[in-house]
């Protein structure tokens, strides 16, 4: 994984899975501190999506969870995201020791390795190296080596992650024989020789134990992302509205709440959940994106005119809202301003399915303005 150019003024951090070094909001008001912002989710203003290191171990408790990590790694870059380890965000916060200057880039390390890329940069997001991403360590290469001796064994990189983690400091182990299989009979589990140490993770500083009410949040949070994702939308939202009763200020929890109820079949309840996370980030474009398209379904075109361009004043690269308020002009008959909203959607998207629905509309719009001047 290449090395992020990273800085914390303006920027918009977002969390897939809770941090295990300390809880997300004593992370969030230190990103304040430092004229950031963090969210716990991803939204459209997201630039850097931080994976917090519970994640991996939530992953190995269930099947194909690693998998999942592998999908939602490969969506976050696609759309344009800086990754980040945990690790990797603890050093850019000033939270944590930065590892020893390094000269080995990523390439050299694959060569000599043999790990693939892939599984480096998944073990890297996951600070199963000492850097996690280039330049890299002498250090780094020797637990590189290592890795893909257990991979070729039949391990996975989520597996040798995970044993990382509960093996001590990273940097120890390259002084340390590691293995596949175990005395419980997972063939891609790892141990060491020699035993088990703490990993003291060299903070700088205590931030302070993690209170049981955070605990609780992080895990009723992925909970109910988990249970959304299986299709239950009223467990979902009875989940999300527990978030809520914790952290009356989550607007992504409300936001969340808000689709599950709408999709539940709630209305009401939806629309007030929407304006809730729109009360609370005022710029939360996809709440009114949302919120607009429940007045629409509604009847309520006025209102849903209003909500898409708030949408669309917020964020001007942001192709739904405009090709939805290009709908409603259509239907309400106002061609020149339907067919001047096409043509913008077409400037932002010009090779999707709804992007032949839009030429279709200007085509069309421009044979009744023609019929018409006619």
């Amino acid at each position: 994984m290449t090395a992020p150019a990273v800085s914390v003024p303006g920027a918009v951090f977002g969390t897939i899975g809770a941090l295990a070094a300390f809880p997300l909001r004593l992370a969030a008001r230190e990103v304040e501190r430092q004229h950031g912002q963090l969210r716990r989710g991803i939204t459209r203003r997201t630039t850097h999506v931080v994976f917090g290191q519970a994640l991996l171990a939530k992953a190995g408790l269930t099947k194909n969870g690693d998998a999942g990590i592998e999908r939602r790694v490969a969506a976050e870059r696609a759309a344009g995201r800086i990754l980040i380890s945990e690790n990797g965000f603890l050093r850019l916060l000033g939270l944590m020791k930065a590892p020893e200057a390094s000269s080995l880039s990523r390439q050299s390390l694959i060569d000599q390795s043999r790990l693939s890329g892939t599984d480096l940069d998944l073990l890297s997001l996951f600070d199963a190296f000492e850097h996690d991403c280039e330049p890299y360590s002498f250090r780094d290469l020797i637990l590189a080596r290592k890795y893909a001796g257990l991979m070729a064994g039949g391990a996975t990189w989520g597996a040798i992650a995970r044993s990382v983690h509960r093996s001590g400091p990273v940097a120890s182990l390259t002084a340390k024989s590691l293995n596949v299989g175990s005395q419980h009979g997972r063939p891609d589990a790892i141990y060491l020789e020699g035993g088990q140490s703490e990993l003291d993770g060299q903070l700088l500083f205590d931030l302070g134990s993690a209170a049981q009410g955070d605990d609780t949040l992080e895990d009723l949070f992925a909970e109910a992302e988990a249970v959304e994702e299986g299709g239950d939308h009223d467990g979902a939202a009875a989940l999300y509205q527990r978030c809520l009763a914790i952290d009356p200020s989550d607007a992504i929890a409300a936001f969340n709440r808000a689709n599950c109820l709408r999709a539940g079949g709630h209305a009401a309840e939806a629309a007030h959940d929407y304006a809730r996370a729109i009360k609370l980030d005022p710029a939360f474009v996809e709440a009114w994106f949302n919120l607009a398209g429940l007045m629409s379904e509604q009847g309520r075109d006025a209102s849903a005119r209003r909500h898409l361009q708030k949408a669309i004043a917020l964020d001007k690269s942001y192709a739904d809202p405009v090709f939805n308020l290009a709908r409603l002009e259509f239907d309400a008959g106002n061609l020149p301003e339907a067919r001047r909203l096409w043509v913008r959607y077409l400037e932002l998207d010009a090779d999707s399915e709804w992007a032949g629905v839009a030429a279709k509309g200007v085509q069309f719009v421009d044979m009744q303005l023609a019929r018409t001047a006619g």
